[in-house]
């Protein structure tokens, strides 16, 4: 019997993104109990046969919604029944700090997994982000005006992060979990209207979808691809001017005020990240008022900026420092 494109689709994710892995290496993957999460795991599973990879299988009870702990107590099971050699649970408390509760949680969730990558010694951690998903985040920075980094989307790789079905369905993942006979959860939250990525999934796209025709979001994250060189491009640049630019005492006006303006800003905005200000609380409006320090000097020594910082003009130089 031929394999169902939809498990094939799902395997394909897999061995791409696993293709330098050595035989031996741990790979640990992040699930939920949804269908995304669990075809990814059982894709894992049998590609490991063929890889030599050790397959640990992790989910993060968030604690969010009623009956969460025995929901994460079945998904363990589940880990364990589709072949994961170890399986982790961790529960967690999701506190905001100035995030938003989705913000919060993926902070909280991602800790847990850096330790336990860290514990088993992954190789690489996989998520279970399908191209709907990153989709949906390139709509949501387009309404919101992130810019160019929002737009490009989630990376496939990050660190030891890898996301194998940006290129998958999220249909597929859920064929391949009935066709493969596995139980999955669906989340009440996908289906919130209360949050604007719910609205977005079962509303917006699926009217996109028919006003504009099939393939708006295989679209969408061909889109993020795109500009996700361009960003990354963009980023090198201005890791490589923020060197040039760093003296002991500040930033060194001679070196910035020439580069380009897109490279300027991003050193500007790391420069500010280093110094403590709040990724979550840096906003555009920020960036410009501190590259109006550099190029529409008017005789103003400061700026204020989240997390209790001035950024100083003094003689040639840029320096943060604390506020009071």
């Amino acid at each position: 019997m031929s394999l169902h494109p939809a498990v094939a689709a799902v395997r394909l994710g897999v061995r791409r993104s696993l293709a330098d892995l050595p035989p031996g290496a741990t790979v640990v993957v992040a699930c939920s109990g949804g269908a995304d999460s669990l075809a990814l795991l059982a894709a894992t599973v049998f590609e490991a046969g063929k890889g030599g990879w050790h397959v640990v299988g992790a989910t993060v009870d968030h604690g969010l919604q009623e009956g969460s702990d025995e929901r994460a107590a079945r998904v363990v099971a589940q880990m364990a029944e589709l072949g994961a050699a170890e399986t982790f649970s961790a529960r967690v408390r999701v506190e905001g700090g100035g995030l938003g509760p989705e913000a919060a949680a993926r902070e909280a969730r991602y800790a847990v997994l850096d330790e336990i990558a860290q514990r088993v010694g992954a190789g690489a951690v996989l998520l279970g982000h399908t191209r709907d998903d990153q989709a949906e985040t390139v709509l949501l920075g387009l309404t919101r005006g992130s810019g160019g980094r929002s737009l490009a989307g989630m990376r496939r790789a990050f660190d030891r992060y890898r996301r194998p079905l940006l290129d998958v369905a999220r249909a597929d993942t859920v064929t391949a979990c009935e066709v493969e006979g596995i139980v999955f959860w669906s989340d009440p939250h996908n289906d919130d209207p209360r949050f604007t990525r719910s609205r977005i999934r079962t509303r917006v796209l699926p009217l996109l979808e028919d006003e504009l025709g099939p393939g708006v979001a295989e679209t969408l994250a061909r889109t993020a691809d795109q500009l996700r060189v361009d960003m990354e491009h963009l980023d090198d640049l201005a890791d490589d001017l923020l060197l040039a630019a760093a003296r002991p005492d500040g930033l060194d006006l001679d070196v910035l005020e020439p580069a380009p303006t897109a490279v300027r800003r991003r050193v500007l905005r790391l420069a500010a990240l280093a110094a403590g200000s709040p990724a979550a609380e840096l906003f555009h409006d920020h960036v410009l008022a501190m590259d109006a320090l550099v190029t529409g000097w008017r005789g103003q020594k400061w700026i204020d900026l989240p997390g209790h910082l001035r950024l100083v003009r003094a003689e040639r130089l840029l320096a943060f420092r604390r506020s009071e």
